[in-house]
């Protein structure tokens, strides 16, 4: 097996995601990063304590192309490699949810779940890089 770069991010859904972006900034001390707003919430947010960054955002319209906007919770892998990681998981029979493609925001990534169930994103976003 090759040796991965990788950073991890718990990804969250709140439906009340502008309280918790508050409550979770007095109580465990995050900070805004980033929070793109949407209609009735919050698309996307990134929250940082210290050395380490949380994603989250309101619940969406279900859509059957991205689990994402109805799963509740999950995690975002930000890796080096995409290919040949999807290559690897896809060659495991793993249940691909959303196949590697080419995001809006300039990612490459996809999202799988694991043998229990839960929802994996991996990708080459990386919420630390300076935003252009």
């Amino acid at each position: 097996m090759s040796k991965v770069s990788a950073a991890i991010f718990p990804a969250l859904k709140y439906d009340d995601a502008p309280g918790a972006i508050d409550w979770l900034g007095k109580a465990f001390g995050f900070s805004k990063h980033m929070v793109v707003p949407n209609e009735g919430g919050v698309a996307h947010a990134e929250l940082r304590l210290g050395g380490a960054m949380i994603m989250l955002g309101s619940p969406g319209k279900p859509d059957p192309t991205n689990p994402w906007t109805t799963e509740r919770q999950g995690i975002y892998v930000q890796i080096t490699d995409i290919d040949e990681h999807y290559a690897r998981v896809k060659a495991m029979g793993a249940k691909i949810e959303r196949p590697l493609a080419d995001t809006p925001y300039g990612a490459r990534e996809y999202t799988v779940r694991d043998p229990g169930g839960h929802l994996w994103s991996f990708g080459t976003y990386d919420p630390f890089a300076p935003q252009e």
